[in-house]
């Protein structure tokens, strides 16, 4: 070990809106479609199968991150953009005043523009002209617009919208036809993100989708207090891809969205609120025109009339909705596309829509008065970056930061060992690619490789390719690899090849692929009497020894763990070896599927590791809530180093898959009560993950 040219009649009927702010919980949902045995049943870019709706927030209550990257279609790899990250390669300014943020907003050179003011656009109406690698995003709740918006035009590209509330427009007529008064309109750009705003009462459009506009993806917006709401199309073309999700349509007669000859929509964990006895009525919910190929999935319908419409030439697949309170025409047909084909995502049960998305959507509080934004450090080999290397990129950040640094990698392979040393915290290894397949960290050293120095052997723990040992790392959208080569080298003592080690508190692993053979995922500590708890989400492990090991009080949510074959084709192995001090928790494996194209009952789910022969530590693993694959052995634990297994802490419940089994005492199970012990929160104490 070591749409919009077709509109419908409005009525004037308004009334009145009541909004809360608060923070989203992301739940992963099953996705059962087959695409390979690489990564197992899911595929590399679909997302791991969720058994059960706990979870950690998504989001904290803090101004946007300049160096998030969108999701959805607007993270595609299309037309010569490689997802939208909107201006982080170039300088933050703070705007206050209508001049400056119209300066900064139409540059040429790339902005992180912070609005921190309530900022009335002159004259009324008035959309500023945005220009391509820009993010506008509103410090805290302070950022407003009021009585204007924005607008991109043709060929306008790579452009965020973020935490602004934008308001007030209204020119007293509600079924407007003379002022075109949009919060956002686009016409013809692509790879634009609008997020987390607050967007209402306005004279036209809250959102106005135009004229080919594609590679859009709108998310956990609120949506309230206006007639056409969110309209999609003004084009004959079929050819935009759109993504739409956990927004909140609340008191909106139309447009919920009408969405007008798209190629592409998908449309998943929108919450659509009518409210009986006020002063506005839907007139529809989501509308599939023209030629639309719509997937409208695990959304909530509340109240709304007409909650799904089509054309006959559009189609709608529908799966997983919830409809309450709701009337007329409910409609699906067609045949559409999967969107797992172009992007990862976990879709929330439809049942948790509306708690999640009332707390999470619109713009989110900062941290005291002023806007917080992360620093970044580019990396491309290409020399395009600041860096050609990560780990020049790491040693560029300040010793003892206080605040997070985000490492955004370019897509390429970076062969090279990364080591984040503890007095480096708050360090973020981010892939900028479409897939976490694009952005690769990969070396071959082992336990037995002897070092350059002459100085001995690498040890297990020296192996890694990447070691995070400062608190409150995270590594999110690549891929992390150890490719040692056991096969070519049977007479190197040491084989252990270790991918990722974390040595710290408060590792968080986000939608990333962690592979290698044996010993693949070292989850640590600083030392034995310290706390160290990681949190893996969203993510692919693929080993075949021991590959997910350590002292950490860990927890692997969401995630597919996939099984490989020995360097000599033998099915064998074990996935956990827990070395738990005994008064910490070990690992908790939840929601997660098992798989991988091995031989049926040859793997054990784990082993208890007794480091250094330490009688008195106290190894734990709970399987709880996830699938597994017939590769399970029947007496899924196994001894190590003399230590029996059912000395230490090792149990399942609520599993499911061919590789599940019975309680028995070689197989014990949690009790419901005991079960009730053993949850995220448990194990990650006040700590919740945060991107």
């Amino acid at each position: 070990m070591e749409a919009n040219q077709h509109e419908r009649a409005a009525q004037h009927r308004r009334r009145r809106l009541s909004l809360r702010l608060g923070i989203p919980v992301a739940v992963a949902a099953a996705a059962g479609l087959t695409y390979g045995t690489a990564f197992g049943v899911f595929g590399e870019d679909a997302q791991p199968r969720a058994s059960a709706a706990s979870g950690p927030t998504a989001w904290a209550p803090d101004v946007a991150d300049a160096a998030d990257a969108a999701d959805g279609f607007a993270s595609v790899n299309a037309l010569g953009q490689n997802g939208t990250y909107g201006g982080r390669d170039g300088k933050t300014v703070t705007v206050k005043t209508l001049a400056d943020l119209e300066k900064y907003a139409t540059a040429s050179d790339p902005y992180v523009i912070v609005v921190a003011a309530a900022i009335t656009m002159d004259p009324k109406g008035k959309e500023i002209k945005v220009a391509s690698d820009k993010t506008i995003v509103g410090a805290g709740t302070a950022g407003h617009i009021v009585g204007g918006g924005f607008f991109l035009g043709q060929g306008v590209h790579n452009v965020i919208i973020r935490n602004l509330t934008i308001r007030d427009s209204y020119a007293g007529t509600w079924n407007d036809k003379e002022h075109d008064f949009d919060a956002i309109q686009m016409d013809g750009a692509h790879h634009v993100w609008i997020d987390h705003n607050d967007l209402r009462h306005m004279a036209d459009g809250l959102i106005d989708s135009r004229k080919d506009t594609t590679y859009l993806t709108v998310s956990w917006n609120k949506l309230s207090n206006n007639n056409k709401t969110f309209g999609i199309g003004w084009t004959e073309n079929t050819t935009a891809d759109i993504t739409i999700h956990h927004n909140w349509f609340r008191e909106t007669e139309q447009r919920n969205p009408s969405t007008d000859n798209v190629a592409h929509a998908h449309l998943y964990n929108n919450y659509l609120q009518d409210v009986a006895g006020t002063d506005i009525t839907s007139s529809y919910g989501n509308y599939s025109r023209g030629r639309t190929k719509m997937v409208l999935e695990n959304s909530y319908f509340e109240g709304m009339n007409n909650p799904v419409t089509k054309d006959s030439s559009a189609a709608v697949v529908q799966r997983g909705n919830v409809f309450v309170g709701t009337s007329g025409r409910n409609e699906s047909g067609g045949t559409a596309f999967d969107p797992k084909s172009f992007y990862a995502y976990t879709p929330d049960k439809a049942a948790d829509v509306p708690a999640k998305v009332k707390a999470g959507a619109g713009p989110r509080t900062a941290v005291g008065t002023a806007a917080r934004t992360a620093s970044t450090l580019t990396v491309a080999k290409d020399g395009s970056g600041q860096y050609k290397t990560v780990q020049a990129a790491v040693n560029a950040v300040p010793t003892n930061n206080t605040s997070r640094v985000v490492v955004s990698i370019a897509p390429g392979t970076y062969r090279e060992t990364v080591k984040i040393p503890a007095n480096k915290p708050h360090v973020t290894l981010q892939g900028t690619g479409g897939s976490r397949k694009d952005t690769v960290i990969v070396y071959d050293n082992a336990a037995g490789t002897p070092k350059p120095d002459g100085s001995g052997t690498y040890g297990t723990s020296g192996s890694a390719t990447v070691a995070a040992e400062a608190d409150d790392f995270q590594a999110r959208n690549l891929t992390i690899a150890n490719d040692f080569d056991e096969k070519a080298n049977q007479n190197l003592a040491g084989h252990q090849a270790v991918a990722l080690r974390t040595a710290a508190d408060k590792a968080f692993l986000d939608n990333m692929i962690i592979t290698g053979d044996q010993d693949t995922l070292l989850l640590d500590t600083a030392a034995k009497n310290k706390l160290g708890r990681a949190y893996v989400r969203n993510s692919y492990i693929v080993g075949n020894t021991d590959f997910i090991f350590g002292r950490a009080t860990a927890v692997v949510d969401r995630s597919v763990i996939t099984l490989k074959k020995r360097w000599d084709g033998t099915s064998q192995g074990y996935i956990t070896a827990p070395s738990t001090p005994p008064d910490r928790k070990g690992f908790l494996i939840t929601n997660t599927t098992v798989t991988g194209d091995v031989s049926a009952r040859s793997f054990h789910l784990g082993r208890n590791w007794h480091a250094g022969g330490d009688a008195t530590l106290s190894p734990q693993t709970t399987f709880r809530d996830s699938t597994l694959s017939a590769a399970v052995k029947t007496t899924p634990w196994s001894d190590m180093g003399g230590f029996p297994w059912k000395n230490d802490r090792f149990a399942e419940y609520r599993n499911t898959g061919a590789g599940s089994g019975p309680a028995s005492e070689d197989r014990p199970h949690l009790t419901a009560t005991q079960a009730a012990g053993q949850e995220t929160g448990d194990w990650l104490g006040t700590w919740t993950p945060t991107p």
